[in-house]
């Protein structure tokens, strides 16, 4: 049996593993979450919850995986005993990584394409009206989505391919530092701007009528998903990991990298909306159609609008592996495939399925969806894989690792090369109650059966 890869260097494993965990996410999904829950209060949510629950199941699945040295659906099996239904969760891993990467290339090549379109310097002489209806534009533009989805799954393929030391390892320590470097750069443009002072007490002033019950749910369901957990990411990383690496620390360091990027990104795109008078818009609204505006207004627009989608495609990138690793990883090892012959029909797949989200926009296949299920297909896959599908599987995990692997292989993976022997009971306290609880309370609240806003309100008016 050819023995399995692993990490060269435990800098080129948090490379990585930050890498995966950084992504567009953090670029606009946090700011902009953060933005319509009112700053402060709802920042100070997101940071607990970090710890509480979303280190938790970081450490648990890292554990999984590295204990087990296989991929999630082999890993879940091989430390599940006699009850072997449990790989289930491993499969569940895979289809929910491919769901996520078929959209996840459409809007990586959106920055892509923007990046390119900054160095043409494509807002020159057009009103902001005119900027911001590029996106629309390129929205409906389908055979530029595919090809520009193409080109990037290109990329990601050309890496993966290349196997973990490589390929993976090798480009983590490129990008990653790079994101930082250039995430610190705007950040300290953004410093000199007039809306800064006002940015910063938004973001770190707590203010207890901006922040409702739902939105202390919707921190709890950001902090799991700015850590990529529940895709079995860290399950697959966690199996090439050498058993001298210390999961504890990995996860906490992880995290704070994580935490500095969503607040460097909020630093970097709030000064620029305040000093402008712009408001925060949803989704791919706040990069593609509101920053080029803003750019626009601003000294240097080709090298900042360049250098900002430059950030956003190294995000993207270095997402994008490691949801590809997990696929190629399971596919190797449940059907013998070899590494290059798994990692091009897997992208090949990747690519007929992004198909019908790279023309949403565009109606050029299933035209009726919209009226069907009152979203886009990009919307509904989105919707599916990150309201539902990804909180199942973070409840299983915790499950799974809390109670049903024997304690005694749990607790001897989770310290092996740790000092940090003290830590194991309070992880596994929270990981046996506190994550499931938790997460089932965001399910609930997203699915409608519970409203908390209003049960608070009765509270209230009742006292």
């Amino acid at each position: 049996m050819k023995p399995r890869e692993n990490w060269g260097s435990r800098l080129g494993f948090l490379m990585a593993t930050a890498g995966s965990a950084i992504g567009l996410g953090s670029l606009w999904k946090f700011p902009y979450v953060t933005g319509e829950n009112g700053g402060g209060l709802f920042v100070l949510a997101y940071l607990v919850f970090t710890v509480v629950i979303g280190v938790p199941i970081f450490a648990a699945e890292l554990m999984i995986g590295r204990t087990a040295q296989k991929a999630p659906v082999g890993a879940f099996l091989a430390l599940s005993g006699v009850k072997k239904s449990w790989r289930f969760i491993g499969w569940l891993c895979a289809l929910v990584t491919l769901l996520i990467l078929s959209y996840y290339v459409v809007v990586a090549g959106w920055a892509l394409n923007y990046a390119l379109m900054s160095l043409l310097n494509f807002s020159a002489g057009k009103t902001p009206d005119q900027v911001a209806e590029t996106f629309d534009i390129l929205y409906k533009s389908g055979s530029i989505n595919m090809l520009w989805s193409f080109l990037f799954l290109g990329l990601t393929t050309a890496i993966v391919f290349r196997g973990i030391r490589h390929g993976i390892e090798f480009w983590a320590k490129i990008l990653t530092p790079a994101l930082f470097i250039i995430l610190i750069l705007l950040f300290c443009y953004s410093l000199t701007l007039d809306g800064f002072p006002q940015a910063f007490s938004f973001i770190f002033k707590p203010d207890l009528t901006k922040l409702k019950p739902s939105g202390l749910l919707q921190a709890l369901g950001l902090a799991c998903f700015t850590l990529s957990v529940g895709m079995g990411i860290l399950v697959t990383y966690g199996s090439y990991m050498q058993k001298s690496e210390d999961i504890p620390k990995t996860a906490f360091t992880v995290a704070g990298m994580d935490i500095l990027v969503s607040l460097l990104a909020s630093l970097m795109i709030f000064p620029i909306i305040f000093t402008f008078d712009f408001v925060p818009e949803q989704g791919p609204g706040l990069l593609f159609k509101t920053m080029p505006v803003l750019f626009d207004k601003l000294p240097g627009t080709l090298i900042l609008s360049t250098t900002f989608f430059l950030l956003v495609v190294f995000a993207a990138l270095t997402s994008t592996i490691s949801v590809l690793e997990v696929l190629v990883a399971t596919v190797t090892e449940s059907f013998g495939w070899s590494r290059p012959k798994g990692t091009l029909i897997i992208s090949g797949l990747v690519f007929i399925i992004s198909i019908p989200s790279a023309l949403s926009g565009s109606s050029g296949i299933f035209k009726a969806w919209p009226e069907m299920y009152g979203k886009t297909f990009f919307d509904t896959i989105d919707y599916f894989s990150t309201t539902w599908l990804l909180p199942i599987i973070a409840v299983l995990t915790a499950l799974f690792a809390g109670w049903i692997v024997d304690r005694a292989i749990t607790k001897e993976g989770f310290l092996e090369g740790s000092k940090w022997v003290w830590i194991f009971r309070p992880w596994l306290f929270l990981v046996r109650w506190v994550v499931p609880a938790g997460v089932v309370l965001i399910m609930l609240q997203q699915g409608g059966v519970i409203d908390l806003d209003a049960i608070v309100q009765r509270f209230t008016w009742a006292n």
